[in-house]
């Protein structure tokens, strides 16, 4: 493999880092590559290239297979902190995790989050449903994905609460208390994204669980997307990144309903990431035809801007 110099950086070594800590100064290895350990890449910018969440209409006949990612990240474009997405995992079994390790261990790369996408979360409400063994049937889901992030060295794992109900919160903050105290014995924070219903429009309601479950193994995965609007795009990151953890989801895209071009949307999330104090990693997910050409342009963004 060729390489560019790298620091390699343990699960704690990047706790350390995004809560304030220092790895390496800017100084004595360049800026751009102290931004460029910041950045990441998601499963989800390849998911036409995936098995089980591919559109056989995008990319006809072409697969990925999740054991090669890490390697192909790194060589292609010198990135180092890497997103799973469940549904990309071929197994869940010792050996099979084993192997992800390994992977990881050989191209120098971190697992920064899983994010969660398991049919267990769309039964009913999932983790807000009112009826308790619904909820736990989701919980139960999500325990196993915090034991795999605990056995890959991740840190953290992104579940959707469901069908959140504004004028109970309860069922929600219930699940997540037992999911943030299973992650914290394992050290694994459990994260909330903006994503979808309440959590895109409404984020001020999420900062409202974040509050009523507290603890610093529970967070938001604030996503520069997933807004209806700019408005609500630049209130709902405010809102969303003092509670962020060790991850947010980057995109970039000229939208006219936005009003910028992918430089301003780009640089407008980050410094709004930056004003809160956020100090994780910016995971790209891309979602346009080609990953191969619109990741790297993402990642030029990031560091432009970073």
């Amino acid at each position: 493999m060729k390489r560019r110099e790298f620091v390699v950086r343990s699960g704690g070594a990047l706790a350390a880092w995004t809560l304030g800590g220092v790895v390496s100064p800017a100084s004595m290895i360049g800026e751009e590559n102290a931004n460029r350990k910041r950045i990441g890449v998601s499963t989800w910018s390849f998911h036409n290239f995936f098995p089980s969440t591919r559109d056989e209409k995008a990319v006809p006949g072409a697969t990925m297979d999740m054991l090669d990612f890490p390697e192909m990240i790194a060589d292609r474009y010198q990135v180092h902190e890497l997103e799973f997405v469940a549904p990309h995992f071929a197994a869940t079994t010792p050996a099979y995790l084993r192997e992800v390790k390994g992977r990881l261990e050989k191209a120098h790369s971190h697992l920064v989050n899983i994010p969660v996408d398991i049919e267990e979360l769309g039964l009913g409400g999932g983790l807000s449903d009112p009826d308790a063994e619904v909820r736990q049937r989701a919980i139960g889901g999500c325990f196993k994905w915090i034991d795999v992030a605990y056995e890959l060295g991740a840190n953290s794992v992104r579940c959707d609460p469901g069908k959140i109900n504004s004028a109970d919160l309860r069922p929600t903050v219930d699940s997540y208390g037992k999911l943030a105290a299973y992650g914290a014995a394992k050290n694994v924070a459990v994260v909330v994204e903006n994503h979808g219903g309440v959590g895109s429009e409404h984020p001020e309601e999420l900062v409202k669980i974040f509050e009523a479950v507290g603890g610093k193994s529970f967070g938001a995965l604030p996503d520069f997307g997933n807004f209806p609007d700019r408005k609500t795009r630049e209130r709902g990151l405010k809102v969303l990144f003092p509670y962020a953890r060790y991850v947010c989801h980057a995109k970039a895209r000229a939208n006219k309903e936005y009003g910028d071009d992918m430089g301003e949307y780009v640089r407008t999330c980050v410094d709004i990431s930056k004003a809160a104090g956020y100090r994780g990693v910016y995971s790209i997910e891309y979602n346009g035809p080609d990953p191969y050409a619109g990741v790297p342009a993402i990642i030029d963004l990031l560091l432009k801007y970073l």
